[in-house]
């Protein structure tokens, strides 16, 4: 099953126009989309049934692909990682069936190549029934990581545990026999002009009971300063916090008790208040709820799905006005309405640029993409927790620019409408006859 789309996406508009003095032109291109395709791969796993079934280890292989919303982040970017076990090397180790929406995955995702490290990983509590000793259905489990490294950056399927909720709590943890897997995921990350903030925190586990604690260790963070680390409901931090002092080189090893059971992750920060710039996180974390069902009651189970972050074009033609040969002047026309959905929820925004080609005519006659200007708006649509910000008036040329963009906040999301007056600046003796170039779109 495939992660939702990339937060990368292309949507290229043709444009023509005509220095005919009776004829207007037609910007014409289909939109399109792309994101990488990610590989399921197998590995041998040695997994440790649950002591109360009296079975020994199983030595079995495990098939699992490993998934990323943007396949060509910046350094400081976020990307989101779905782990998906395909096939679990695992089964019920019971005779006994086991009901829908008991199982609670959580693991972990290698990265090497151009950075190294873990993302912890955790998924719903969400399954289809399972017959005794039948096999484990497919999971899959998200979490976040900051680029920090240009480079081919290279994902594996990690360790992972099946926890179940059914009369008793049982664990099933799965480790990766030869580690690392093998990649299922690289992707390319270019560098970034701008300060990168490199803060990190791993977690000891990836789940536990309300109650318990978490080993949160942080590194890169400013040296001897006081660090907050908490919990994560999805929109902002709980109160399940703990605050101390790094140390001199800007580490720390806190263990935060974590009691909300609303919490899908863990966050640290720098200062009076999270801030996704002096902070790192969230790393996912799943707290498993155990508390008995009193008689004549029925427990309530549910939970809110994130989304993606997509945008769609309201037309893929853009027809402007002719102007006169001789004279040249200014053909304008309007960019086509560009929506834009965030409903990833958690505290990334988003940006929207565009670049352009040369428009090319008959002959091989060109006029310059840094001919092409454009006045950018941006329409957030009413109760959006994100407020968008259009671009700023200038020339789009090859380089391009930002048509426009939402920032990164503790609570991010919502829908909106981007658009442009384009304006092209002909000279005044370009050659008579129909001119075309490709605007591309794309969405980080």
């Amino acid at each position: 099953m495939r992660a939702a789309p990339g937060h990368r996406r292309w949507a290229p508009l043709l444009g023509t126009v005509a220095l005919l003095a009776s004829a207007g032109g037609a910007l014409a291109c289909p939109a399109g989309a792309a994101a990488a395709d990610s590989t399921a791969v197998d590995f041998a796993t040695h997994c440790i049934p649950p002591a109360i079934a009296g079975l020994p280890p199983i030595d079995g292989t495990t098939t699992a692909k490993v998934e990323v919303d943007n396949a060509a982040p910046k350094v400081g970017d976020t990307v989101t990682v779905t782990y998906t076990v395909v096939t679990a090397a695992a089964s019920n180790p019971t005779e006994l069936a086991l009901p829908a929406d008991i199982m609670t995955p959580t693991g972990k995702v290698q990265l090497t190549g151009a950075q190294s490290g873990e993302v912890t990983v955790a998924g719903p509590k969400k399954n289809d029934p399972v017959p005794g000793k039948g096999v484990f259905p497919s999971f899959s489990m998200t979490g976040t990581f900051k680029v920090t490294e240009p480079g081919d950056i290279k994902l594996s399927p990690g360790d992972y545990n099946i926890h179940t909720s059914y009369i008793m709590e049982l664990d099933t943890p799965c480790t990766v026999t030869n580690p690392p897997a093998p990649v299922s995921e690289t992707i390319t990350a270019t560098g970034s002009g701008t300060p990168v903030n490199e803060r990190t925190i791993s977690l000891g586990t990836s789940s536990g009971k309300a109650g318990d604690r978490v080993t949160v260790t942080g590194a890169k963070f400013t040296p001897v300063t006081d660090v907050t680390v908490a919990g994560w409901n999805g929109t902002a931090p709980t109160a399940d916090r703990i605050t101390a002092k790094s140390t001199s080189t800007g580490d720390f090893t806190f263990r935060p008790q974590i009691n909300d059971p609303a919490t899908v992750g863990i966050v640290a920060w720098e200062g009076t208040g999270w801030d996704p710039a002096n902070g790192a996180g969230p790393a996912a974390y799943t707290v498993i709820t155990d508390n008995p069902v009193p008689a004549d009651s029925q427990k309530l189970n549910t939970s809110v799905t994130a989304g993606t972050l997509s945008m769609t074009q309201a037309g893929d033609t853009v027809a402007m006005n002719a102007v006169n040969f001789g004279e040249g002047g200014r053909s304008r026309g309007d960019l086509n309405a560009v929506t834009v959905k965030d409903y990833r929820g958690g505290s990334a925004g988003w940006s929207l640029t565009g670049k352009v080609t040369d428009f090319t005519g008959p002959g091989g006659a060109t006029i310059g993409a840094d001919k092409l200007g454009w006045t950018p708006t941006c329409v957030t649509t009413t109760g959006s927790p994100s407020t968008c910000k259009a671009g700023s008036p200038v020339n789009i040329g090859s380089q391009g620019a930002t048509l426009a963009s939402a920032p990164d906040a503790a609570h991010t999301g919502g829908e909106f409408t981007a658009g442009a007056r384009l304006s092209l600046n002909v000279p005044q003796f370009t050659p008579a006859g129909s001119y075309s170039a490709v605007l591309t779109l794309t969405l980080t």
